[in-house]
C-alpha cells in the first residue's frame, strides 16, 4: 500500500486507516466513559486499576505503570495520589531502590473493580468484540500488539515475560 512517495493527497489510505482507528477509539471510550462515572471513576484511573489488578503482586513501579498507560511520570503521581487518599491504591517504598516506590491496588480498588468490570464488559461485548468476528479479533488483536510494541516497547515494563497481560 505505501510505495515510498509522500503523498499530498488528502484520500491517501493512511489518512483513513488511522482516522478510522481515532474515532472508533474516541467513539468507545465515550461510552466507557460514562459507565466509569457511575461508579466515581475517571478512565484513567480505571486504567490503573486494571493494570495493578493484572500485574504480579497486585503492584507496578510507579515508573512502569507510566509507561503502561497514558500518564507521565508526573501525571501518574498526580493519579496514584488521589487515588491514594480515596483509599484505591496505595504506595510501598521500594526495598532495592530507595528512589522508587510501588503503586499497589487496595482491596477496596479491587471492590471498586469487581463494581465496575460487569458493566464494562457489556460495553466491550457489544460495541467492541461483538462487532467482529473471532478471526477478525485474532487479526486485529496481532496487529495492535505489533504496532504497540514498535510505537511504545515500554508498555509491558515491570512484567515477567511469561505473566504479561494481553494489553
Amino acid at each position: 500500500m505505501y510505495d515510498g512517495v509522500v503523498s499530498t493527497d488528502l484520500d491517501d489510505p493512511r489518512f483513513t486507516a488511522f482516522g478510522l482507528f481515532a474515532e472508533a477509539f474516541t467513539g468507545l471510550t465515550n461510552r466507557f466513559n460514562a459507565q466509569f462515572e457511575e461508579h466515581r471513576l475517571s478512565g484513567v484511573e480505571f486504567e490503573v486499576l486494571m493494570r495493578l489488578a493484572r500485574s504480579p503482586g497486585r503492584r507496578l513501579r510507579m515508573t512502569d505503570l507510566a509507561a503502561q498507560t497514558s500518564l507521565s511520570t508526573s501525571g501518574v503521581t498526580r493519579v496514584v495520589d488521589r487515588m491514594d487518599r480515596d483509599g484505591l491504591v496505595r504506595r510501598e517504598a521500594c526495598a532495592s531502590d530507595r528512589r522508587s516506590s510501588f503503586a499497589v491496588i487496595t482491596d477496596e480498588g479491587v471492590g471498586r473493580l469487581d463494581e465496575v468490570l460487569p458493566g464494562h464488559l457489556e460495553l466491550l461485548q457489544q460495541w467492541f468484540i461483538g462487532q467482529l468476528t473471532p478471526e477478525q479479533l485474532d487479526d486485529m488483536l496481532a496487529s495492535l500488539r505489533k504496532i504497540r510494541d514498535a510505537v511504545n516497547p515500554c508498555a509491558t515494563a515491570g512484567m515477567d515475560a511469561e505473566e504479561q497481560p494481553a494489553a
